[in-house]
Parts: C-alpha cells; structure tokens; sequence
C-alpha cells in the first residue's frame, strides 16, 4: 500500500473578497438551475432520464462534464507530471475511440429498446441474476467514484483555501445534495453545461500562463528532455516490448489493456456517461451525444497535460522525497504561483465546478440504478411512480453521505488516477466483456452473463491484490499493473462466458429482438427526425471524423 498523497500546506493561496464573490454567484446559480428544474419533474421518467427530452448539444457537453471530475483537474495534470507525454493515450487512444463506438454501435441498442440504465439492459439480454449482480456492481462503484471527487475537492479546498477538510466536505455534498435532489438529471446535466464552461475558464489561463513561464512549448519540451530523457516528451518512445519508459507499460498493454479494455469498459458501460445519452430526445441525439463530447475531449488533455509538465519543470523533484510537493499538488502550484486575484476566485471555481460534476453525474446514476434496478424490482414491485420518485430523492440523499464515507477510501493512493483506474478495471471492464459478447453473440446464454460478469470482476482483483501487491508478478508501476487486470478481467470473463454458452440454452431468438447485432425492434427502426439530414447531425460522419482527428494529434508527438 502506498503512502497517502495530501496537497502541501504551503499552496495556500491569496484569495481575497472578489474571489469569494465570483464562488458565491456560481453556488447560487447551481442552486437556482435545481429550483428551475424542479418544475419540469413529474413522473419518475423525468426525475431520472429527463423526459427522454433534452437536444443533443446539450447532452454532449454534460457527457463531457461528467467526465471532467477529480481524473481530469488532478489525475491527468499529475499523471503528465510523473509520465510526461504519455498522458494522450488516455484521451487519443484511451478515450475517442470507445466514444465512438458507443454512439454509432451501442447507443441504437441503448435507447432502442427503452431502457433506463445499463444493467436493465442485460435483464433483457441475460437474465435476472446478471441483472441484479451488474446493479450492485455498479451502484458500490459510483459510490466509490463520487468518493474520490469529494475526497480530492475536499484537500484541494483545505490546502488552496484554508477550510477545515470537514467542511469542504459537507459544503460541497450539500450543493450536490441540493440541486439533484431538486431537479434530477435535468439539473445536473444543465449544471454540468454550465461547469463545463466554467472549468474551461479555469484550466485556459493556467495553460497558457504556464507555457509562458518555462519559455514556451520550446523551452518545456527541452528542459524536461534535459532532465527526465527524450521519451519524457513522446507518446511512444520507448513503448516497445522489453524497453524501460516512464510508464512502465508497452505498446501491446497500451492497446489493449488501456485502448481497448480499460477504454472501451469505461465509455460503452459506465452509466454515469450513458445516462446523459439516455436523456436525449430521439436515437439520433442520443447517439450524438458521445460523438459531440469526442471533439472537446480530443483537446482537453493539453489543457491538463501542459500543466503538470510546467510543473515537473519549475519543480524538479516533485513526487519525489525530495520535495514538499507530491504528483496531486500540479495544478494547485501554479494556481499559487501564476494567477492574479479574480482569474484565480474563476480557477478555484473551476476546480470545485470538476469535482461536483464528477460527483453528480455518480450520485445521479446511483439514484438511478439503486431505485429503478435494485428497489423497484426486487424490493418493493407494482407502486405508483410518485413513490419512486420520493424514493428517488431518498436514496439520493444516502448516496451522498455514503460518498462522504468511501471519500477517505483515497487516502491509500498517492496518484488518485490509478485509484481510478483500478476502479474501472474490477468493475466496468468485466461489464464491457459481458455486454459486447451479449450484443455481438446470438448463442450466448442466459447464465453466461451472470458467470463472466462475477469471473470476469475476481480475475482482475486476484491479479493486482495477489499477483501484483504481493509481488508474485512483476509489473512496474500501478498504471501497468490496472492495464493488466483490465486485459485479465476481460479474458477471464469471455471465457466462461463462451464456455457456460455452450453447455446452457441460450435465449429464444424472438426475445432477442433489438437486443443483438443484426436485429431490430421498432425503437431502433425510427425515422430521422426534421432537419437530422444536416451533415453534423449525421453520427457516422461525426464519428469518423473524431477519430481521423485524434490520430493526428499523434503525428506530433510520436517519436
């Protein structure tokens, strides 16, 4: 286990009364989105996917606010501090693919057959049990994800602001608390648009000011190639199989392990993303909505990146025992060090606008699964939708404080990147394996969903609880050890899953209708709604596009 990371003491910053103003108006502004929205809920349709209502552009940009949470502002800047350039597989390869993939492959499937949330969709795939074990799966994985937002606002807020962690924590959930509670999924998805503006306004000018500090990309790219090697400043130097680099994975295990499994089980299962798809008001909006949210996703990481290589630059040693400052410090340093009063009150509001974001888009999809998978189907069946959506406002409430207990759960990882990604590799990859063999296999059979899902979420804990924590295998860092897990977990649970299929009966084919590649249903078969002939409104050239993009974002940075 690793030595706790907390932001340093000496980052406090000089905040004065106009920075408290401009926090001030951006919590009264969530708060008022939440009272505007509530008006607009009346059936449990509306409190937890929108009325099925909002347009696309709208959904686009809360998939990607959703997103930019503790992995975005901390992880990434700190990721770029400790591995350099090899950040961009994350967005390039680890992400732009797979939201592609989701809206032009899986989104028909999603919102074609009407479905409320991901694991109600292997209800229909699969059967009861998989169902009910992918709901308690998913529902103790947001939980632990919203944790991680709290807990990192929480130190970044003690360490920047000077208020006792205790209170970032409670001041925060409440705002969260508030406005879902209020407004459902309207009001965190337009609060999202708003916090997507506003992180944006928060991390351009620590960008562009740290660029300027070190001399320009010039002067960044030679002084860390001075000081920490050539391939500090590539996205595949020294990736081949047997090379040392500072990531300590290759190539192969950043293909499939991060682009294809990690990847691929984060953005096509993770219904803290899908719900906002979900959400839209016809298939073609909803498969939009990932293919829109790729394009600000294929820039993001320079905004991210840039600053926690400034700041392996100005700090040599950082993350190191020589220095005060550890990885998760990137951003708050030069928030202390570059931003006058006024852009940094924009900044620290930035900052706490990631956190809730991150937090709500998993409280919101908790409620979600917790109330329509877990209560309504198992618990208490057959009442009016009133009490659901009292139930849902509820539950609401306890995944709130919940998320304020698993916040400390962080504590024992000193980059709360890998945190994550070892959340995603036990849960979301073992999710994806069972989904894509369900969608893309006609033969898979009802009890191979429940099988691979559980085989599939034990193979990748054994290998980094047994084989890597207790160094029975060798791998060299803890992102490598997740890239591992993910690829065991996926080919774990496609085994059994193949395996139980063919010695167990498979659904009937007229209960696979719009449920399996090849098939429709008349959700799928909708016509195109007015003006969708446009050629952005067109998902697959969106789609394409997106990826031709992001491969030549690499060009520059290959070698």
């Amino acid at each position: 286990m690793q030595t706790p990371t907390y932001l340093s003491a000496e980052l406090r910053l000089p905040t004065n009364w106009l920075d408290y103003t401009l926090l001030g108006i951006y919590f009264v502004v969530v708060l008022g989105i939440g009272f505007a929205a509530r008006r607009s809920v009346k059936t449990s349709l509306d409190f937890f996917l929108s009325g099925r209502s909002l347009p696309a552009w709208v959904t686009g940009l809360a998939f990607i606010a959703a997103n930019l949470g503790a992995t975005e502002i901390l992880g990434m800047a700190a990721n770029s501090a400790q591995y350099g350039v090899y950040t961009t597989h994350w967005y390039w390869i680890g992400a732009i693919p797979a939201m592609v993939f989701l809206g032009l492959v899986m989104m028909p499937f999603y919102y074609g057959s009407k479905v409320r949330s991901v694991p109600e969709f292997l209800l229909l795939r699969f059967d009861r049990p998989a169902h009910l074990l992918s709901s308690i799966l998913f529902a103790f994985a947001a939980i632990l994800i919203a944790g991680v937002n709290l807990y990192a606002l929480a130190i970044v807020v003690e360490a920047l602001l000077g208020w006792p962690e205790w209170v970032a924590i409670v001041v925060a959930g409440f705002f969260v608390l508030a406005y879902i509670t209020l407004g459902g999924l309207s009001s965190a998805i337009y609060n999202e648009v708003l916090q997507f503006f506003v992180i944006l306004a928060a991390l351009i000018p620590i960008a562009v000011l740290g660029l300027k500090k070190v001399g320009g990309w010039d002067g960044l790219s030679d002084s860390l190639t001075a000081s920490r090697g050539a391939d500090f400043m590539t996205s595949w130097g020294g990736t081949g199989i047997g090379s040392e680099n500072p990531l300590g994975a290759n190539w192969l295990t950043i293909v499939l392990g991060l682009g294809f499994v990690l990847s691929f089980g984060y953005w096509t299962t993770n219904f803290a993303e899908v719900q906002r798809a979900l959400s839209a008001k016809n298939l073609s909006a909803a498969q939009r909505t990932p293919l829109i949210a790729a394009f600000p996703k294929i820039f993001i990481v320079f905004l991210v990146m840039i600053p926690g290589l400034v700041a392996a630059v100005l700090v040599p040693k950082i993350g190191t025992s020589g220095s005060d400052l550890q990885y998760n410090d990137a951003i708050p340093y030069l928030m202390a060090q570059l931003l006058p009063n006024g852009v940094l009150g924009i900044a620290v509001t930035g900052l706490l606008a990631a956190f809730m974001a991150g937090m709500a888009a998993n409280v919101s999809s908790f409620n979600t699964v917790f109330t329509t998978d877990i209560w309504a189907k198992y618990v208490v069946r057959g009442r009016e939708d009133e009490y659901y959506v009292r139930f849902g406002r509820l539950i609401t409430a306890i995944g709130v404080l919940a998320s304020i207990g698993t916040a400390f759960l962080a504590r024992s990882f000193s980059n709360i990147m890998a945190y994550l990604q070892t959340l995603f590799s036990f849960f979301n990859v073992p999710m994806f394996v069972v989904f894509i063999i369900g969608m893309f296999w006609k033969r898979a059979s009802m009890k191979s969903g429940f099988w691979g899902l559980l085989v599939g979420t034990t193979a990748a804990m054994v290998n980094y609880f047994v084989l890597y924590k207790q160094d029975i295998v060798d791998i060299p860092t803890d992102q490598g050890a997740n890239f591992v897990s993910a690829i065991a977990g996926f080919v774990a649970g496609a085994i059994v899953m193949v395996a139980v299929s063919l010695f167990t009966a498979p659904k009937p084919s007229e209960e696979l209708q719009g449920l399996v590649y090849g098939t429709t249903s008349p959700g799928m078969a909708e016509p195109p709604a007015p003006g969708d002939e446009a050629w952005y409104r067109k998902p697959a050239l969106l789609g394409w596009g997106a990826i031709v993009l992001a491969a030549a974002c690499y060009i520059p940075f290959s070698f």
